[in-house]
């Protein structure tokens, strides 16, 4: 029998999978750079290149977008949160009124998971000497989230804000600095899809480049297909 020659360190971390900033984090940047580009993209095809109409329809799309999806991520995450505390209220209360009840429901999900009878009635008994305990692990168990733990809508608004402004400035900047082409705005959005992708794929499973590219292409067809509506219909307005 070989034997092991060295221990195991235990020193290994996670990364945060469970906090609120991580998705608006990353959907405010992808929209605000995907939207506000389509949105340039179009006004460029229906108006002249380089028309203060470009600047002011893409200030005016990261303002009202950067607002508009703080709101939602603020509702949103509020909304998840106060649910998730309504039914801890409504655990707790079980816990309180049938004690002995909720010991054995726990005991039977640790059944569930494979532990022997004994050993699971053993571990309930334990939790439940604690009401407070008793209450995190029931929580855990049923509904699947940490109670000290619940996402933050201040920090999810915060983080939809911030980087949806930041995403919706980068295809903006070359107007802004002067460009009289769409060509600057094209070659630094598209350039910033690639990035964004690229660096997304370091919280997930993906190789950077094949992020990177889905982001490219998926942001370069709507900027496309919204360049094309403009050059449609604008010439008919005004």
């Amino acid at each position: 029998m070989t034997e092991i020659s060295a221990e195991h360190a235990g020193d290994h971390t996670h990364r945060d999978v469970t906090g609120g900033w991580l998705r608006p984090a990353v959907f405010g940047a992808m929209d605000g750079l995907v939207s506000n580009f389509a949105l340039i993209a179009g006004m460029d095809g229906g108006t002249d290149s380089g028309s203060k109409f470009i600047v002011l329809a893409g200030l005016a799309g990261l303002a009202a977008g950067a607002f508009s999806m703080a709101a939602g991520e603020y509702t949103s995450v509020a909304s998840q949160r106060e649910l998730a505390r309504a039914e801890i209220d409504v655990e707790r209360r079980e816990i309180q009124r049938h004690p002995a009840a909720e010991e054995r429901e726990l005991s039977e999900t640790y059944q569930q998971k494979g532990l022997d009878p004994d050993l699971a009635d053993q571990v309930a008994r334990q939790f439940h000497i604690n009401p407070d305990q008793a209450l995190e692990e029931h929580v855990r168990e049923e509904l699947g989230i940490d109670p000290n733990d619940l996402p933050s809508p201040v920090v999810a608004a915060s983080s939809s804000f911030i980087c949806f402004a930041v995403g919706a400035l980068i295809p903006l900047l070359p107007y802004l600095l002067g460009a009289n082409s769409v060509i600057p705005a094209l070659i630094m959005s598209l350039t910033a899809l690639f990035i964004c992708g690229a660096v997304v794929s370091r919280v997930t499973s993906r190789s950077w480049w094949y992020s990177g590219l889905r982001q490219l292409l998926l942001g370069g067809a709507a900027a496309a297909l919204t360049y094309g509506v403009g050059t449609l219909v604008g010439p008919g307005i005004g």
